[in-house]
């Protein structure tokens, strides 16, 4: 690759991270040297819809790169902005979030600069563990509960059942209690958030259709194991966020159960009833046991989501003490045909969430492009499949995969891809992975980017392993843990556990085999990783430079001010040359994970992988021009 003009949101590039409604910031950018001279570079904001141009000064060159600075005066809550480099030559180049273009660009992809509330400072350095309770860990308590009359009884080993009622009714009994007596197996694998899905009482094994919003489901051990649970996790210097639908209730819940069938019920505003006796409703894509919330109501948004005594509210404040929530079908929520009031509902959460206690976490489910929601208004970030997990699946793994069962029973043998009806997993390159990293983050604000999820799967789809090649998933984990964005490993993930889909993904762990070979190769390369990006601040919050792409591998660099990190990544054999200048001292470079081979000299860095892997090394800082330090 050729080497490129770069600017990212980072502390390497940008002044500050939380800017105020009227304060300047300074902006950088790096081009290479061997550019044709420029004769102006220019920062072109819009305030208010209007073009301000702001113009750079040339700070200085050092180690090949040229460095201009502006100062931009921050006007409005998403500030956007964009670079423009003129050559003497009369060439135009626009820098923005999507890369460097000859031609104008659009506002959407312009980098930006947010005045609303910023995010706690512990998510950018945060791991994430993602627990379903019914199938992680049963505590002696759970004995001595009685099986609820819509569960079907499963025994810890049992297979999972993917068909209905089966499916949403099979029931192991995980609890909460049993987290807590699983946290030294987080704390030795480096995870420092857990992320519980529903603890609402429901009458499902995944619990998002909640009876109720004001009690922990007594099968999980009530509110008083969930206060057990956060205050364990807490002396451990673990968080825990819970899982909160917005979208919709249970057909069960006591609100929907006081409107249903009784027209002028104080509730019957909270849903979008059709007929006149209240008995037709709109529902999550059609399913009734899922009756949608009407946001237009002012006693729902009371109870639900706005002030000290709502919902929201309760969960964050003592005893319970959680640390955030992840919002269920949050791209739903607020939206019916002609209605969208999803910008008033997530603004609302987060106020409240500020108001009760500003160092918690806001993210949404968001599986799709995401961009439009993202703009720092509400969510922190989101639980996004377009700008990762997809393309990651597409470049690892293989195009085959088990047999698997409908939730109607019906056998289907190609791999399942996240419902697309592709006929398999698509099959793609590094250079369409990294392609669509750039296309589904480039509208995003940078400070909201570092809030987006990063999981090869979830509780809603098949396993990774499952498809995968044994010898890319240090590939597939790693990626995860130093591109930027939130971590999150699934539970069982660090075992080796397969799924075929959503629900034959939700297998109990295997809580025993720890020590066999396979497992505790597995566990270990978990433990090694996430110790990556809990021990290098690059990976943290640094900035990202594509260096090399390719169809099996790509290198990246993460820039800080402290340090940077250089990444290989390939799913097989490859060797590499990159201009020494791309980076900062690589003679100076340490290797901290993997064996690929780094070989350098004063013009040149080699990178050689002999097979599959993963490599990281850290590298020396970016050195700035003296005229731009301090």
């Amino acid at each position: 690759m050729a080497r490129l003009p770069h600017h990212d949101g980072s502390p390497l590039y940008v002044s500050t991270q939380t800017p105020r409604a009227g304060e300047r910031v300074r902006v950088r950018i790096r081009v290479p040297d061997d550019d044709a001279p420029l004769r102006a570079v220019h920062v072109l904001a819009n305030p208010d819809h209007e073009p301000e141009w702001t113009p750079a000064r040339r700070l200085g060159a050092l180690q090949r790169w040229q460095w201009w600075e502006a100062e931009i005066v921050v006007r409005n809550p998403r500030h956007g902005y964009r670079w423009l480099l003129v050559g003497e030559d009369g060439d135009i180049r626009w820098v923005n979030q999507a890369g460097v273009h000859s031609g104008e660009t659009r506002d959407v992809d312009d980098f930006a600069l947010l005045t609303h509330p910023a995010p706690p400072s512990w998510m950018t350095d945060a791991v994430m563990y993602q627990i379903f309770p019914d199938r992680f860990s049963r505590s002696a308590q759970a004995d001595s509960r009685p099986t609820p009359e819509w569960a079907i009884p499963a025994h810890w080993g049992d297979p999972v059942d993917p068909v209905l009622p089966g499916r949403s009714q099979q029931f192991y009994g995980g609890d909460l209690d049993g987290v807590v007596d699983r946290l030294d197996h987080l704390s030795a694998l480096g995870v420092d958030v857990i992320y519980l899905t529903p603890f609402f009482p429901a009458a499902s094994n995944h619990r998002y259709d909640a009876s109720r919003f004001d009690v922990v489901d007594p099968l999980l051990g009530g509110d008083d194991a969930l206060v057990r649970l956060i205050d364990a996790a807490h002396r451990r210097g673990i968080r825990v966020i819970g899982d909160l639908t917005t979208n919709h209730s249970g057909d069960r819940h006591e609100w929907f159960r006081a409107a249903f069938q009784t027209p002028g019920a104080p509730e019957e505003d909270f849903y979008y009833f059709t007929d006149d006796e209240n008995t037709a409703y709109e529902s999550w894509l059609g399913t009734p046991s899922l009756p949608k919330f009407d946001w237009a109501s002012p006693e729902l948004r009371r109870r639900f989501i706005e002030g000290s005594d709502s919902v929201v509210a309760r969960w964050l404040l003592p005893p319970f003490r959680a640390d955030g929530w992840r919002i269920d079908v949050a791209n739903m929520t607020g939206r019916l045909g002609q209605v969208d009031l999803n910008a008033q509902v997530r603004a609302t959460i987060r106020r409240t969430m500020i108001d009760v206690n500003p160092d918690t976490l806001l993210i949404a489910e968001i599986t799709n492009d995401a961009s439009g929601d993202l703009q720092g208004d509400g969510w922190h970030g989101a639980m996004t499949y377009p700008s990762f997990t997809r393309p990651l699946w597409g470049w690892l793994c293989a195009p085959t995969g088990e047999p698997y069962l409908t939730a109607e029973g019906e056998e289907r043998r190609e791999p399942w891809f996240f419902g697309q009806p592709l006929g398999g997993i698509p099959r793609g390159t590094g250079v369409q992975f990294v392609d669509a990293v750039v296309r589904f983050t480039s509208g995003i604000p940078w400070r909201v980017r570092l809030g987006n999820m990063l999981a090869l799967d979830s509780h809603d789809t098949a396993r990774f392993a499952t498809n995968a090649p044994a010898e890319v998933i240090p590939v597939a984990v790693g990626l995860s843990m130093t591109l930027p964005g939130l971590p999150v490993v699934y539970a069982g993930d660090e075992f080796g556990l397969t799924g075929a889909d959503g629900e034959a993904s939700r297998t109990p762990m295997p809580w025993g085999t720890e020590e066999e070979p396979e497992t505790a190769r597995r566990l270990a390369l978990y433990r090694d990783l996430i110790g990556v990006r809990r021990t290098h601040p690059a990976l943290s919050t640094g900035g990202l430079r594509w260096l090399h792409v390719e169809d099996d591998a790509i290198v990246f660099v993460r820039e800080h001010p402290d340090e940077n990190v250089l990444v290989l990544a390939a799913r097989a054999e490859a060797r590499i040359t990159l201009d020494a200048a791309e980076l900062s001292d690589p003679r100076g470079a340490r290797k901290v994970f993997g064996d690929a081979l780094l070989e350098t000299d004063a013009h040149v860095v080699v990178l050689h992988a002999t097979h599959a892997t993963f490599g990281v090394w850290s590298l020396p800082p970016v050195v700035v021009p003296e005229a731009d330090r301090g």
